[in-house]
């Protein structure tokens, strides 16, 4: 293993387990509100917790665009410019948040009429909501501040913060439902408390850094013109591909559900074999970013071809391990799952495609880091884009003959299209 290995698996490996623990609040939110008596509790945990994974998911553009913006001005050694991407970062996701919080009685009732739950379960979900929004400006500052830790190579302290979030919102959700009785309202309070915890951590983990650099820091470089506009040029980038991933994303669950029950249930299953793969093959695209982002910037071309190269060997390495796990142990990992002999059973007839998702999604994830750490976000939205378009070209062809088959069949060549369509436009990446 050479020098290159060991950096990559110092990002990585610690942004692997803060990815792991992701769906860990959900899950605790859920194992919590299971045992309250109501089913309308769950529905509310699971509508309300996908109303914000939409949201938030559409300004991950604050977590990718710092962190590609960090590195290279790490690289260029410039940390007038390392100060200035953090403060920028964090104004703007402080304006974001403060934009919600105005807005919240119309996202809230927009959301719901969209969704359209049952009574009882809007009803939960509006309380859930009205709690859980004014975690909006930890949420956001927490994505600024993981994105300019992976700039700053450092990996290990958002790995830290999720460990300390998740700890804080499992004891103090606990606390407040069982100690207090508090029911749903408590779980909402775990939530937004967990998140400021969160924060707090991760500006005592960025305190050594801002020490070292605040006399680098300048009022007149944060707000000029033309780092606004480059700012807002890559992050609108990030913005609108994100976009496209939450269309085809949702627009496969709900093309899942005209299937009928069976197959819906099959589809969520064998979809979260992905989410698995995807948490494992983010942690090198976080690497990508971080490692990528300095190359480029410090003007360093074979350290940065040598990153690529070896950033692909490991991603082909893991989708090895992951295709072979998927053959061997499918069936197990879905058993796990459920223990409905119909599902299981029509699982079988769709496993096979889950075998294609590691060797054809690699290539995306890894391109993703680097385009980031290049700041190449053009070239992001236009692979998405393409993949999107090829979806939907696939799905009304194929669905109306294959069923189901034709949805995975779709879902699969969308994400091999994102590989080739950014490896046919790896050139342009030092123009980033």
């Amino acid at each position: 293993m050479n020098r290159r290995d060991r950096q990559i698996l110092r990002i990585a490996l610690p942004s692997i387990v803060s990815n792991i623990t992701v769906p860990l609040l959900g899950l605790v939110d859920v194992a919590i509100t299971g045992h309250l008596g109501s089913a309308a509790y769950i529905g509310a945990i699971a509508v309300g917790g996908m109303l914000f994974n939409i949201i938030y998911w559409m300004f991950a553009f604050l977590r990718m665009g710092t962190s590609g913006m960090t590195a290279q001005a790490l690289g260029a050694r410039d940390l007038t410019e390392v100060a200035a991407v953090l403060q920028r970062a964090l104004l703007v996701s402080i304006v974001i948040a403060a934009l919600m919080l105005c807005l919240q009685v119309p996202i809230r009732d927009l959301s719901l009429a969209i969704l359209m739950p049952s009574e009882e379960v809007a009803y939960y979900t509006r309380t859930y909501f009205n709690i859980c929004i004014w975690g909006a400006p930890a949420a956001l500052m927490l994505f600024a501040l993981t994105g300019w830790f992976v700039g700053m190579q450092n990996s290990k302290a958002p790995m830290m913060v999720a460990i300390i979030q998740n700890v804080a919102n499992i004891l103090i959700s606990l606390l407040l439902v069982y100690g207090l009785n508090m029911k749903i309202e408590g779980v909402a309070m775990g939530t937004v408390l967990a998140q400021y915890i969160g924060l707090i951590a991760a500006l005592l983990f960025m305190a050594p850094y801002y020490l070292r650099i605040r006399k680098y820091y300048r009022e007149n470089v944060v707000l000029t013109r033309t780092a606004l506009l480059k700012f807002f040029s890559l992050n609108k980038d990030i913005f609108l591909r994100t976009c496209c991933l939450i269309l085809v994303h949702f627009f496969f669950i709900a093309a899942g559900a005209k299937q009928g029950d069976t197959e819906l249930a099959v589809n969520t299953m064998l979809m979260q074999l992905f989410t698995l793969y995807s948490y494992i093959m983010d942690g090198f695209a976080f690497a990508g970013e971080a490692m990528v982002g300095k190359a480029i910037g410090g003007k360093m071309h074979q350290i940065y071809d040598d990153t690529v190269h070896r950033l692909f060997l490991w991603g082909w390495f893991v989708a090895a391990v992951f295709t072979l796990a998927y053959f061997l142990g499918g069936r197990a990992f879905l058993s796990l799952l459920t223990d409905d002999v119909a599902v299981l059973e029509t699982a079988q007839v769709y496993q096979p495609w889950t075998l294609l998702f590691p060797l054809c999604g690699m290539a995306a994830f890894i391109w993703d880091g680097i385009y980031i750490g290049a700041t190449a976000t053009k070239g992001m939205l236009i692979s998405m884009a393409s993949g999107m378009m090829v979806f939907f070209l696939l799905y009304f062809t194929l669905v109306p003959l294959w069923g189901n088959h034709g949805l995975w069949c779709a879902f699969v060549v969308y994400l091999a299209m994102r590989g080739v369509s950014q490896t046919w436009m790896r050139h342009r990446i030092w123009k980033g």
